[in-house]
């Protein structure tokens, strides 16, 4: 990747209705690296529930396949707009829904019909726009709002469900809800605080924050969050494994050293392999944070860890989407990979009898399978850009 390419952080925060197993609110987003291009589609089902969750989630679904089997953007969504039926009881649609196309250099497409209006921060302000309004021919009290906008680096969109605007809403202290005057007073607070606050932390504290206005702390209805953040990509290496060719150690040591962002290291072997190539040493922290190996310390690379044991608990973490990470090496090496837009791994493929003790699962015997399922729920639904480099 160029120094002049930029990078789309997206991603989203959720809480839900209080007393539901499940949300009532549908985020999906995809990236399509050889386009450049991010597509992601935020759904508002009707009610709460099992109900709610099953008319966002076909909405945010027939949306992005419609998009993805190369429908625009704008005719997809007004399709799903004069789709969907109404509620015989309430008299509005079973689900609303925000969609944003975003590409590399900036360009924006964005479809809102029925969500809070989005927001657009640029420069610690909050940048309006002229929508172009379609009005279903089906039921006329349905508008959808469309836009086309150019974004700059540092540029940040929010899309939210109603669930944030709405919070606290009849208390005494917000009688109307927060509103979307205090969502982007807390927002613009947010990134003065932090001008380099992550999309994924971003839209954590808007969440949180949105369901602190209700009484009780609890949420009485869905609340989410989703922000694209547009900026310079942030960088990731993570050397695990020996090279396969031992006489090239020291070229991989160079390069993992010159590498121009965070670097981590998993495996004692490839730890102690790049301490002897760079002059340094390695240093075993006491204190494990869990059940698994505790990490180490090197000079010059952020986070130095045990290998397949730690790389298969990521996995397992990265999987169940936990909310709060456990404080042990696999916690730390995924708030790693979540903090970061690019992550490139340089995986050695010289065996390690150790992984092939008939008393460990199999899963843990090859370290190039490990590494994949990294790769795959990374970029698939974390949307990071992963590179795999077998060396």
């Amino acid at each position: 990747m160029t120094e002049e390419q930029f990078f789309i952080d997206v991603d989203c925060f959720q809480e839900k209705k209080n007393g539901q197993n499940t949300f009532g609110d549908c985020f999906m987003s995809k990236r399509y690296p050889a386009e450049g291009r991010v597509i992601a589609v935020l759904s508002d089902g009707l009610g709460s529930g099992i109900k709610a969750n099953i008319l966002a989630n076909m909405t945010a679904t027939m949306i992005t396949k419609f998009i993805a089997e190369g429908r625009d953007i704008m005719k997809a969504t007004e399709v799903i707009m004069n789709s969907l039926p109404v509620c015989q009881v309430r008299k509005i649609s079973y689900a609303t829904f925000s969609v944003v196309d975003c590409n590399d250099n900036g360009e924006v497409k964005i479809v809102e019909e029925g969500n809070p209006d989005f927001l657009h921060i640029r420069g610690g302000k909050i940048v309006e726009h002229e929508a172009k309004v379609i009005t279903s021919k089906k039921f006329t009290n349905r508008h959808m709002h469309l836009y086309k906008i150019k974004l700059e680096p540092e540029d940040r969109l929010l899309f939210c469900s109603d669930g944030v605007t709405q919070a606290g809403m009849g208390s005494p202290e917000y009688k109307l809800g927060w509103r979307r005057e205090g969502l982007i007073e807390f927002v613009l607070h947010e990134i003065e605080k932090d001008k380099t606050i992550s999309s994924r932390h971003l839209a954590h504290n808007v969440v949180r924050a949105a369901e602190i206005k209700e009484p009780g702390h609890t949420a009485k209805d869905d609340i989410s969050c989703a922000v694209l953040y547009f900026r310079k990509p942030r960088k990731m290496l993570l050397f695990t494994g020996p090279p396969y060719y031992s006489e090239r150690d020291a070229e991989y040591a160079k390069i993992f050293d010159d590498f121009d962002g965070k670097k981590a290291i998993s495996g004692g072997t490839t730890a102690n392999l790049l301490a002897r190539e760079l002059g340094r040493t390695v240093e075993t922290e006491r204190f494990s944070g869990g059940n698994l190996p505790a990490c180490s310390k090197m000079e010059g690379v952020d986070l130095v860890t045990e290998g397949i044991l730690t790389l298969t608990k990521a996995v397992e973490y990265l999987n169940d989407d936990c909310k709060n990470m456990p404080d042990d090496a696999a916690g730390k090496l995924v708030n790693m990979f979540l903090d970061s837009d690019c992550i490139d791994f340089m995986v050695g493929t010289k065996l390690n009898q150790a992984h092939y003790d008939p008393d460990l699962p199999v899963e843990l015997a090859i370290r190039k399978n490990v590494v994949k399922q990294l790769e795959k729920i990374l970029s698939e639904r974390y949307i990071k850009k992963v590179h795999l480099q077998f060396i």
